[in-house]
């Protein structure tokens, strides 16, 4: 259950929280402080910083916020420190601590038991983060946490609506353990916040975090949960009295209505709801002498969950006490809520001056839309069972109010949903056309991009095309312009129009557990070789050029030709022994070689016949290239610029590219053995695609997109090393996996994204597509091609069908040594939505991470 109604900003970034309501441990400056800690706001100097820089293992310095009231927070937003370009101090990860009261300070921990939360990478994207479980509070606390000292400064905004129920804790006993012959159900409250002593609970937890169990109740909506995750529940054989005993406590004394129990009734497991339940109520010191007792009418017929709703007969109380008696063996709570007259109103505390009313809240995060619909009644909770907008049943007018709203609400889904149909029929009717006749490609030229020239032909007209890159569109004529299906498209949409001089270079990061990729002008860097090396913004190429890096000339004599990698169109790859080359290399270059032997090196290396524009591709990507420093990218050691033919000369890996590496290998085990062939372990595989991982997570840090990731751009060393190169392309061993269309277009399109191919959209999220594939490659031993069993038209159809999102779509197979988890990671990074792929950060994290 996502909690679509109870994620609206609560003021931070719009100002109803007040300044007062803000503090923090310490300040840098008074420009600094507490105060100046809100997203989105430039004011003072930026953000919150602490006065001192945050250290490992120290929690000591946090931004507290009060909300003056109890609040359902089930969001969080932070960012860094931009000031206008001035500032670059952000919190890569922190944690929440929270309080109802004060006094008592809870840590947050996520469904599995983490307390840190991943934060922001730079100091402008907003970072959005969904609490799961949600939070139930008055004060929340962020708390930076670093791995090294760091200067860090915070902005932040919460996410969520008033706590309209009043429940501050409830007091029950620890659930029990029910052992079935399939499996072990645990039933105990996994997420309680609260203390547990002598076996019974105080606090908040499953009974309060709005998610409602299945009728089966070993099934769970969370994900990778245990049977039984949704519940808490109770055997009778526990209890000599044949009831179980749960207090709840409330902020202030209120006039209770009803109480709504979701209970299990799954009979064929002896689960079945309460038979009777008997209310004391306790308003100042004393609990009443008399008790209210109700037996609700079952259907002993039906299994489903369901509310079991208890009159509470307008009792006044801080405090009710209720004995729930057992009506089998077991008897299984998801959900209790309560209602009181008090809060029929609907009306949330003075100091927001909100009202509880339907409506949609859009809030702009950097150009991103994050639309939050909030209303009385949720479409998260069937009818009347949100805990924090209860509605009165009796308040005729409001309830009226809200179910007309709710009416229109429907309407407007349904007339978007048949507007959708009817554009994706016409759209599927379009490509079915064009993909019978034969396929066609464009050059494209984009006026958003700036592209420097380069696949230049021979060809007078061709030699001066400078489009970014060549683009495949089977779909149909509104293809051959990419603004006009852009524009078409809901999750483009909001970017199409923009001129490019305006067009931002960054985005706001959306990760409910998963982000939103940049997707800014970007410079593309075609080698003179034929091969495609790195796409990067063109604002980080200012950047880089700003500065120069010292790259040596080095001897054409001391150059060893030994064998041709391969070629381009204005260029070829060389296989070296370079003599001497210690003495040219960078102190950062470590070599276990002696300084009187060879270093074998690529030489990259362009025609004398080459055109004034290969000649400039040729010596910006060197000026690229000698700052790309990162221990699995291929480095950049010398080059020959003085004299033609000009010549950058980079490493080279002793075991060659790792398809050819890994095709000459065999799995571990007893084949293997019998065989007599070489083999490399899982373990090692895993740390192979680790570390291809670490590259690109440099690479994308930096905004380069790679666009041709793929195991035959990648080089092994000694002990398994991996670094990422871009030779693959001028090899004539790899021009199967190439796509010629025309004679023209060149381009790897079983390991490009559906928007690659289709719409020319080459970003990280699409270098998060082919590292998939890659890692595929690896765990397949690089015995087999990326969809074997298609054509390159079918190939070509089949990310048609990724782009109509029909289910129709065919997805490489599980490999045979790939285990579950590592198959997970690749279906992740084939999500259709560009925003839900991981990042290569969290790629190389799960990879880690993975046994």
């Amino acid at each position: 259950h996502s909690f679509c109604v109870c994620r609206y900003a609560l003021g931070m970034s719009g100002g109803q929280i007040q300044d007062e309501d803000i503090s923090a441990s310490s300040q840098w400056s008074e420009s600094t402080a507490a105060r100046y800690g809100r997203l989105d706001s430039e004011d003072g100097d930026g953000a919150w910083c602490p006065e001192i820089t945050v250290e490992p293992d120290n929690l000591k310095e946090f931004l507290q916020i009060d909300l003056r009231s109890l609040h359902f927070i089930t969001l969080v937003g932070t960012q860094g420190r931009n000031a206008g370009g001035m500032g670059n101090e952000f919190a890569q990860k922190y944690k929440i601590k929270y309080s109802r009261d004060g006094s008592r300070w809870i840590s947050w921990r996520n469904r599995q038991g983490k307390q840190v939360i991943e934060g922001n990478s730079n100091a402008y994207d907003v970072v959005l983060k969904g609490l799961e479980p949600p939070i139930i509070a008055r004060f929340v606390r962020f708390m930076p946490v670093t791995d090294h000292s760091m200067n860090i400064c915070m902005r932040v905004e919460l996410y969520g609506c008033e706590w309209l129920d009043g429940l501050v804790s409830y007091n029950a006993p620890v659930g029990g353990q029910m052992n079935l012959a399939s499996d072990t159900v645990y039933l105990n409250d996994s997420v309680y916040d609260g203390a547990i002593i002598h076996r019974y609970m105080s606090g908040l937890g499953q009974l309060t975090d709005g998610v409602f169990g299945e009728d089966d109740f070993t099934q769970s909506h969370i994900h990778n949960a245990w049977p039984g995750y949704d519940y808490v529940g109770w055997n009778n054989g526990s209890f000599p009295s044949g009831y179980v005993e749960i207090m709840f406590e409330f902020d202030r004394t209120r006039n209770f209505t009803t109480m709504k129990v979701y209970c299990n009734n799954m009979l064929s497991h002896n689960v079945r709801t309460f038979h009777q339940v008997v209310c004391y109520f306790r308003s100042e010191s004393d609990w009443e002498a008399t008790p209210l007792s109700f037996s609700p009418v079952v259907d002993d017929t039906n299994p489903s969950a369901r509310f079991v709703t208890v009159n509470l007969a307008n009792h006044m109380a801080s405090s009710i006490k209720c004995q729930f008696y057992f009506g089998d063996a077991w008897m299984l709570f998801s959900e209790i809520t309560f209602q009181s007259d008090s809060l029929g109103m609907c009306i949330s505390s003075a100091h927001t001056g909100r009202t509880c009313k339907l409506h949609t809240e859009k809030s702009i995060q950097n150009g991103i839309f994050l639309q939050f619909a909030t209303s009385c009644i949720s479409s998260c909770f069937p009818p009347d069972e949100d805990p924090t907008h209860k509605v009165d049943d009796s308040n005729t007018r409001i309830l009226i109010g809200c179910l007309v709203a709710i009416i229109f609400i429907l309407l407007v889904i349904i007339v978007i949903i048949l507007w959708r149909q009817v554009w994706q029929k016409m759209l599927e009717k379009a490509s079915r056309r064009m993909l019978d006749d034969e396929l066609t490609t464009s050059l494209s030229i984009q006026s958003e991009t700036f592209a420097y020239n380069h696949n230049h032909s021979s060809v007078t007209g061709e030699q001066e095309s400078n489009s970014t890159y060549e683009r495949i569109f089977p779909l149909g004529p509104d293809y051959q312009e990419p603004s006009r299906l852009i524009s078409k498209l809901p999750e483009f949409a909001q970017t199409s129009e923009e001129p490019a001089a305006s067009k931002s270079t960054t985005a706001t990061v959306i990760q409910d557990g998963a982000p939103h990729y940049a997707e800014a002008d970007i410079v593309n860097l075609q080698g003179v070789t034929g091969s495609n090396t790195y796409a990067i913004p063109a604002v980080t190429m200012d950047l880089l050029s700003g500065k120069d890096v010292a790259i040596e000339e080095f001897p054409r004599k001391l150059l060893n030709f030994k064998e041709k990698l391969g070629e381009g169109q204005f260029g070829e790859v060389h296989l070296c022994e370079a003599q001497g080359m210690q003495e040219f290399m960078n102190k950062e270059f470590l070599f276990d070689i002696s300084d009187d032997l060879p270093v074998l090196v690529a030489v990259k290396m362009l025609r004398s016949d080459a055109n004034k524009n290969a000649r400039n591709d040729f010596l910006k990507e060197i000026k690229i290239m000698s700052r790309l420093k990162d221990p699995n990218i291929i480095r950049l050691l010398a080059v020959c610029i003085h004299s033609d033919p000009l010549c950058m000369i980079t490493e080279y890996m002793e075991n060659g590219d790792l398809n050819q590496f890994l095709s000459r290998h065999e799995p571990e085990g007893q084949l293997a053995l019998l065989s007599n062939a070489v083999t490399v372990s899982f373990s090692n595989l895993c740390y192979m695609a680790t570390q291809i991982a670490s590259g690109m997570k440099y690479l994308s840090s930096l905004n380069f997109v790679h666009r041709d990731l793929a195991t035959r751009n990648c080089l092994v060393g000694k002990k398994y090393t991996i670094k990422i190169a871009d030779f693959g392309m001028s090899r004539n061993l790899y021009s199967g996996d190439y796509y010629r269309i025309q004679g023209r277009a060149v381009l790897p399109i079983r390991w490009m994204s559906w928007e690659s191919i289709l719409l020319g959209k080459f970003t990280t999220a699409s270098d998060v597509w082919a590292f998939g594939v890659t890692l595929w490659e690896i765990l397949n031993f690089c015995k087999e091609q990326p969809y074997s069993q298609l054509t390159d038209e079918q190939v070509i159809e089949n990310t048609g069908e990724f782009f109509r999102d029909q289910k129709r779509q065919i997805y490489l197979p599980q490999p045979v040594l790939c285990p579950d988890p590592l198959y997970k990671i690749m279906l992740s990074c084939w999500k259709r939505n560009t925003k839900e792929r991981p990042s290569f950060q969290e790629i190389h994290q799960a990879l880690l991470d993975t046994p």
